[in-house]
């Protein structure tokens, strides 16, 4: 297993107890493989405590906005592709423990692996410090440029009701490259309006790469003063 304290370092926080974070970062696969705990259940605890705590910020730093609008940040900044998003962004995949067929199958950058593993450590870290450990953990990583995540998430149905206020002809995407085996696959997937490519994204996934494009899109047209 990749250095712990490496990890540590990197989220800003030391475990007491070394044994839950090794348990939050071992997945189901490796767990049946080798007859050791695995996250699955550090997960579920760290899914409620994220809804918790991104609810209060949320309810405190928004007052200005509906139940429904804070509804949708929150859905924006808990979902898959954003937790993996983050995951990424400090590492993550490299210290999870993954059976070696998972492995070899691109496990350890797949979107579904990562925004688990990333709940699994704030249950950790909730575990070992509480609440207040948890909270900051949360806000360090998950909390930060909501704007620009919130759009991210719904950058397809922006982009959508931009173009029909203020553009003739309909948005299409097009997969303009499929990289890698079958089984591990990179999609680029570009966005046009009358042959007009707006902007292109790159995703595990049709759908991230989709929702990367749109929000490219949003970001040139802004920039353009188109909308």
């Amino acid at each position: 297993m990749a250095d712990l304290k490496e990890f540590e370092e990197r989220i800003g926080y030391e475990f007491k107890d070394k044994s839950l974070l090794i348990t939050s970062l071992t997945h189901s696969s490796y767990g049946h493989e080798k007859g050791v705990s695995f996250n699955e259940r550090m997960e579920f605890l760290g899914d409620a405590v994220l809804e918790l705590v991104s609810s209060e910020f949320l309810y405190l730093n928004y007052p200005d906005k509906a139940e429904g609008e804070l509804t949708k940040i929150r859905a924006s900044l808990v979902c898959e592709p954003t937790l993996a998003s983050i995951a990424r962004e400090i590492g993550l995949g490299k210290y999870i423990q993954l059976s070696y067929g998972e492995n070899k199958t691109g496990g350890r950058e797949r979107d579904s692996v990562l925004s688990d593993a990333l709940e699994a450590t704030i249950g950790a870290v909730f575990l070992d410090g509480g609440m207040e450990q948890a909270k900051a953990y949360v806000e360090r990583f998950v909390l930060t440029d909501i704007e620009s995540k919130h759009l991210f998430y719904d950058a397809k149905t922006v982009l959508q009701e931009a173009v029909q206020s203020g553009h003739d002809g309909k948005l299409i995407y097009n997969i303009i490259k499929e990289e890698g085996p079958a089984h591990d696959k990179t999609f680029t997937v570009a966005v046009e309006i009358n042959g007009n490519v707006l902007g292109e994204g790159t995703g595990r996934s049709k759908k991230h790469a989709e929702m990367q494009a749109a929000y490219n899109a949003l970001v040139f047209l802004k920039k353009e003063g188109k909308i």
